[in-house]
């Protein structure tokens, strides 16, 4: 199932305040960025953010979970409502992942 664009923009609402919030389309659920990083998925209009110490010293009690099948997983955070608890969770998250790595040029030489 297909998470709802009304959900997304929700979630995205809540994090305004931890930076730059952004998202895009991927295979039907969606990607969500902070000033460029990738550190969030919505899947079947759940929240899930990549697990970090930071985050875990936040929220210890968080559910890990794989957000789709296959995948790795993610903590899930069911308290969206919580805008300042997930604005910390989503700073300390990004503070603790790494810069994205520059796009190859695809032009040949």
């Amino acid at each position: 199932m297909a998470s709802k664009i009304e959900f997304v923009e929700f979630v995205v609402d809540q994090l305004r305040e931890a930076g730059t919030i952004t998202y895009k389309k991927m295979f039907g659920e969606y990607g969500l960025y902070c000033d460029g990083k990738i550190f969030a998925v919505i899947c079947d209009d759940q929240f899930f953010i990549k697990i970090t110490d930071a985050g875990r010293a936040i929220c210890p009690a968080l559910e890990e979970a794989p957000p789709y099948a296959g995948a790795k997983n993610y903590f899930r955070v069911d308290d969206v409502e919580n805008r300042e608890l997930m604005t910390r969770l989503t700073a300390a998250t990004c503070a603790e992942l790494p810069e994205p790595k520059p796009k190859k040029s695809r032009r040949k030489v």
